[in-house]
């Protein structure tokens, strides 16, 4: 894969590929030829079936796709030079589309700053994913089954080759690494379009990975975190590898979370710390008060931990975090206070959600849910939120149909970026999914009960 910069001269592309996000949050593209493209298409836009995205009706789906020049990159793939560049979709009146998840997120930060509670959000985001040679799944009346193979000791054949444990891989380096070099190309063409990334190693669990990007202004982290994926997999395709940032796709295997660390920021200053507790201002603690509180109604998860399998890797007695709690340096803590920070950058990390989400909508709700707590005065301490005692009411709700009843019930703080039709529809989708998967057997269940 290459990739450079875009140097302002449209001229040097063969092809424009605008790019929009659907309502899963996966990059969708349309591709223009040179000669069609001109000033008034990069000024107008182009029509699209919104439909197809899952955020608009049949009848109603006539959208239009605005390239967002600042976001333009080149691809060179083959013979040809592509110039790719995010989009925005307004309506055929001009008006931004309420249901887009670039506006979603840009709407969540407009309020912030309506409010006045801060300028923007600045968040880190870690990406961790498995990576195999082979992937073989198939599903039918007849039949269920996954398999997969990695070089670092998964599948058959591995057996008389040096390895190390299943749960033993973290930092370890090559030869036992066997996906450093892929890690360093995709990191380096994440260079080269600008996307801040802070370091990548081996996981704990053979053949997982991460990378973890430096601080961004929230819409922009969007962006950049989604282009990354895109460019994990892409390089992966060319590697002869799979990729997934399926939250669990291995039994007892660790899974997948996407740990956000996040901070207010508000006259190109933190507003998060202070010396009330854990280094934290009273506005840091009640925006983690904030997020505990509408995890705990599931209405966070059901943007955070949207799919089935989210609830695989949110299980008890595991790492990820199932309870509404907050510590320092706690990684079994849903929101943790990094304790190696200097006070003056403390920040809160939020490790419940996993990338089975549309990031844009994911961060929106998230930020909304904190700027509620502080908007309503929330004290973590005083709703029992500090206890690192698993407690059943701090509990979140650990499947699907849970958290999307949370949803409904509890999304008045969304109101500011969420317009109730997407909250429709999400659920829709979304309970679509957990009839299809919770309603079939599974290999498993054959063991136990054929």
């Amino acid at each position: 894969m290459q990739l450079e910069r875009y140097n302002g001269h449209i001229e040097d592309a063969d092809f424009l590929s605008m790019l929009m996000v659907d309502i899963a949050g996966n990059i969708r593209s349309v591709s223009l030829p040179r000669g069609y493209v001109s000033d008034k298409v990069l000024a107008d836009g182009v029509g699209f079936d919104a439909s197809n995205y899952g955020y608009a009706k049949v009848n109603n789906s006539d959208m239009v796709a605005v390239p967002d020049m600042e976001t333009a990159f080149y691809e060179i793939r083959g013979d040809y030079r592509i110039l790719h560049v995010l989009c925005d979709v307004v309506s055929t009146e001009r008006e931004p589309f309420g249901q887009y998840p670039r506006n979603v997120v840009r709407a969540a930060r407009d309020f912030l700053r309506e409010k006045g509670i801060a300028d923007t959000a600045k968040v880190l985001v870690e990406l961790e994913y498995y990576v195999f040679e082979e992937t073989e799944y198939k599903t039918g009346v007849d039949q269920a089954f996954y398999r997969v193979k990695s070089a670092e000791g998964l599948g058959e054949g591995c057996d008389d080759k040096p390895r190390v444990g299943l749960h033993a891989a973290y930092h370890r380096l090559p030869p036992e690494d066997c996906y450093a070099d892929f890690r360093n190309e995709t990191v380096h063409l994440m260079e080269v379009l600008g996307i801040p990334v802070k370091y990548h190693h081996h996981e704990v669990a053979v053949s997982q990975l991460e990378i973890e990007l430096d601080f961004m202004d929230m819409a922009r982290a969007a962006d950049m975190v989604s282009l990354a994926k895109w460019i994990i997999k892409q390089v992966a395709s060319e590697w002869g590898l799979c990729v997934t940032f399926m939250p669990k796709p291995l039994y007892k295997m660790p899974g997948n979370g996407m740990h956000v660390h996040q901070f207010l920021e508000k006259d190109g200053k933190s507003i998060f710390p202070g010396g009330v507790l854990f280094n934290l201002s009273k506005e840091g603690l009640a925006y983690t008060a904030g997020m505990l509180s509408h995890s705990l109604t599931g209405s966070l998860l059901a943007f955070g931990c949207p799919s089935t399998n989210s609830y695989r890797r949110l299980v008890h007695g595991y790492e990820a975090p199932v309870s509404a709690t907050f510590a320092k340096g706690s990684r079994a803590a849903a929101v943790r206070i990094p304790g190696y920070v200097k006070k003056d950058e403390t920040r809160v990390e939020y490790r419940t959600g996993d990338a089975s989400c549309n990031l844009y909508y994911f961060l929106a709700a998230m930020i909304l849910a904190g700027a509620d707590g502080i908007v309503k005065g929330l004290d973590p301490v005083a709703l029992g939120y500090q206890s690192q005692d698993a407690k059943d009411e701090l509990t979140f709700p650990l499947n699907l149909n849970a958290v999307l009843d949370g949803l409904e019930k509890d999304n008045e703080y969304l109101a500011p970026a969420f317009p109730p039709k997407l909250i429709e529809l999400w659920t829709k989708a979304k309970r679509a999914e957990a009839e299809y998967v919770y309603n079939a057997p599974t290999p498993q269940e054959y063991e136990l009960y054929f």
